[in-house]
């Protein structure tokens, strides 16, 4: 995996971890992508999972905001990752 591609899948994952904090958010992202929870576990590092769970937060401008303040990067960096992960 290239330095663009492992930077974007570790910023993914932080992104994963922070939507998976929030109980409501979680079983929208889980609906929204028909995984049940196991599956996400097991899928978690795939590029396609992790470019998914940034596009569901692009789906929604506020989560996108929130995780990007939480993560201390811009929006901007989460919707960059997303294309870096579809490319891979």
């Amino acid at each position: 995996m290239a330095a663009l591609e492992t930077n974007a899948a570790a910023l993914a994952l932080q992104a994963l971890a922070w939507t998976l904090g929030d109980s409501h958010r979680a079983s929208r992202l889980l609906d929204l992508t028909g995984l049940d929870p196991a599956s996400l576990r097991a899928r978690a590092g795939e590029p396609s999972l992790l470019a998914a769970t940034l596009g569901f937060l692009e789906a929604h401008e506020p989560d996108l905001i929130a995780c990007a303040e939480a993560l201390d990067v811009k929006p901007a960096a989460l919707v960059a990752a997303r294309m870096a992960l579809e490319r891979a």
